[in-house]
């Protein structure tokens, strides 16, 4: 039978999966397989597993199950193997790898911050701030009739934009790196100007939280900043 796989953990992880059941419109119970200093933490699978709720939530029950007790490399959604001896196989040859990881997350936890900023609070701005940018606008307002005009002003404000949310981003990630072991960004989507992962080890937690609070509260130019965490690991296993 096909396994799904959550997680890699040392064979030192207590595994407390009493009264887990895995993922599967049939779901078995949540076991470990162990190859020397490692287990992986699997299901019996019958099924192709499709990103389902309830499948997304038993993924991340197990992972914070095991996350509670010790360091523990998360896999993303939809690891399968084709069975034990596969699983068995995989710790073995990448023995030294996984220790390494392990040791380098173990007491930590990662927390992902994402940023946005209200596009008219932004444009308000820069039309207070950049002479040129309110000259164009007012000479628009005015009445003025060159076609260029507007074009001008909407790649100034663009460029304007990119410079100010980057060095924003750029700001936002140094005020909180003292309290980071590792970071990890990714490029921003939607409305986002930053999205970053921090690995922040548990004897910091209290500080860059602190931090950030304090820093979301001061910051001005209706930016708005979305902490989530303490999470599995998932942007710092390699």
């Amino acid at each position: 039978m096909a396994l799904y796989v959550y997680a890699i953990t040392a064979h030192s992880h207590p595994l407390d999966l009493e009264g887990l059941t895995g993922v599967g419109y049939d779901p078995s119970p949540v076991r470990a397989v162990t190859s020397g200093p490692l287990c992986a933490v699997v299901s019996d699978i019958s099924e192709e597993i499709r990103p389902k709720r309830r499948d997304l939530l038993t993924h991340q029950e197990v992972q914070e199950r095991l996350m509670r007790d010790g360091p523990v490399l998360p896999l993303q959604f939809g690891y399968t193997a084709a069975d034990d001896s596969s699983v068995e196989e995989v710790l073995r040859r990448d023995a030294d790898g996984y220790l390494d990881t392990l040791e380098r997350l173990a007491g930590c936890a990662e927390y992902h911050l994402r940023a946005s900023q209200d596009e008219e609070v932004l444009l308000r701005q820069i039309l207070w701030e950049s002479p040129e940018a309110r000259e164009l606008n007012e000479r628009i307002r005015a009445g003025d009739q060159d076609p260029q005009l507007p074009l001008a002003l909407g790649q100034l404000v663009s460029a304007q934009v990119q410079d100010r949310q980057e060095a924003l981003a750029s700001g936002l990630v140094e005020a909180l790196l003292p309290f980071a072991r590792e970071h990890s960004l990714r490029p921003a989507s939607g409305s986002d100007f930053l999205n970053v992962s921090l690995l922040i080890p548990d004897d910091r937690k209290d500080e860059f939280l602190t931090a950030q609070s304090n820093m979301a509260r001061e910051i001005d130019g209706g930016v708005e900043c979305r902490l989530s965490g303490p999470l599995p690991p998932y942007s710092f296993v390699q």
